[in-house]
């Protein structure tokens, strides 16, 4: 009878057991699931992070070739509207420096800030007020960039050194700014 109890006794400590391994186990998936999660969090967010930085080039370029472009008075002239880069009335056949109003990748929405002098926009800006991972080892053009504290403060420009405030709408212009 001895013999009996302590096999019963024995198979009750390693059901016990197995039992606190398979909890030890479940937990140890729940954190690893937790961690790919996170990395894969981080990893979307610095791909929109790049498609943010080209598609601000994409509009600061579009910016820059309308403002270049065909002069009205003998001056050169910023865009009223986004919609101008698309297709600009200035020329008598279509001519388009932007193909779409793209897409802000931080927020998902086809709306940008804009940054204005006068009724007359200078850059766009994602309306994401997010913290960018992105903190330093922007190319030249984009070096401004580093330690905004926001994607608010990505501001894309034409000229690209023209330095603007979005809150008040100011525009404060460098010496070698080209003139209007």
């Amino acid at each position: 009878m001895a013999n009996s109890e302590c096999l019963t006794t024995d198979k009750r400590l390693q059901t016990g057991f197995s039992y606190l391994w398979m909890l030890l186990l479940v937990a140890l998936m729940g954190v690893g699931l937790t961690v790919v999660a996170e990395v894969d969090s981080t990893v979307a967010r610095r791909d929109q992070e790049k498609m943010l930085l080209a598609t601000g080039r994409q509009f600061q370029i579009a910016i820059g070739r309308y403002y270049e472009g065909m002069q009205v008075g003998g001056r050169n002239e910023y865009p009223a509207r986004l919609e101008d880069l698309l297709q600009d009335s200035r020329y008598p056949g279509t001519v388009r420096h932007l193909r779409k109003i793209f897409v802000d990748p931080m927020t998902g929405k086809a709306e940008w800030g804009l940054a204005k002098i006068g009724d007359h926009i200078v850059g766009v800006y994602s309306l994401s007020t997010k913290t960018p991972i992105k903190q330093a080892n922007f190319e030249a053009e984009a070096s401004r960039f580093a330690d905004a504290k926001k994607y608010t403060d990505w501001i894309f420009t034409y000229p690209p050194d023209l330095i603007v405030k979005t809150d008040a709408q100011q525009v404060i212009e460098p010496s070698d700014r080209p003139t209007q």
